[in-house]
């Protein structure tokens, strides 16, 4: 059972070089001042174009393009990091809570700290949400604090727990050799349909993410930013 969890393993030292491979998949998006036009560029640009055309419809008429950006840059990072690990021998860095909570505790204390110094009288009004009867009141405040204060680790325990998920799966599955040729092949057919199922999985937590951040972002009265 240890070495199952050993596929997660970064070492023990101050600094592993295996967070290096974080930086692997900027060597995999085409650049366009390095490479003449191609069908990859031509695919990247369209897929930033479909995340602008998304992240702006949510922000309604809230919108500032730096911001979109940022937000666009970070759903590729993610989204590199987690298709990278399913490549043998590549560690996986969005498998570890330090490396998802180190995205979204430092942008929610942001958005915290800009909302509550900028807009503090917006801020207390979204903790009662409206219609709730005065004797709910001071209960909602208290939940509504709550959900506030725990936004950073439910995002980084669902990035984290969804590739851990499928990875140990993946090695479940590859250890599992059987003698007859039937069960080889149906072995192998379930790894290529959970191979698939960890491609689509790593996109779209990376668009979770990425779009509740800005869900966060709007909570805090984005047309003063």
């Amino acid at each position: 059972m240890l070495n199952l969890f050993s596929i997660f393993d970064p070492s023990t030292k101050i600094f592993s070089l295996n967070w290096i491979s974080s930086l692997i998949g900027l060597f995999i998006i085409p650049q366009m001042y390095w490479l003449m036009s191609s069908r990859i560029l031509f695919l990247m640009i369209n897929f930033m174009l479909i995340l602008w055309m998304e992240f702006k419809i949510i922000l309604k008429n809230k919108f500032n393009m730096n911001n979109l950006l940022f937000y666009i840059s970070l759903f590729l990072f993610i989204m590199m990091n987690n298709f990278m690990g399913l490549f043998p021998y590549i560690f996986t860095s969005s498998s570890h809570l330090i490396y998802s909570l180190g995205l979204s505790l430092p942008m929610w204390l942001g958005l915290m700290m800009f909302g509550w110094i900028k807009n503090t009288n917006f801020m207390f009004v979204h903790l009662v949400p409206q219609g709730t009867p005065f004797i709910l009141m001071f209960f909602m405040v208290l939940i509504e604090s709550l959900s506030n204060i725990i936004r950073p680790f439910t995002l980084s325990i669902r990035l984290t727990a969804n590739m851990i998920a499928g990875h140990l799966l993946l090695t479940l599955l590859s250890s599992f050799i059987p003698n007859f040729f039937l069960f080889y092949l149906i072995v192998l057919i379930l790894q290529l349909m959970l191979l698939i199922l960890e491609i689509s999985v790593s996109l779209i937590q990376s668009y979770v993410f990425v779009i509740l951040m800005i869900l966060y972002l709007k909570e805090t009265n984005y047309d003063k930013i």
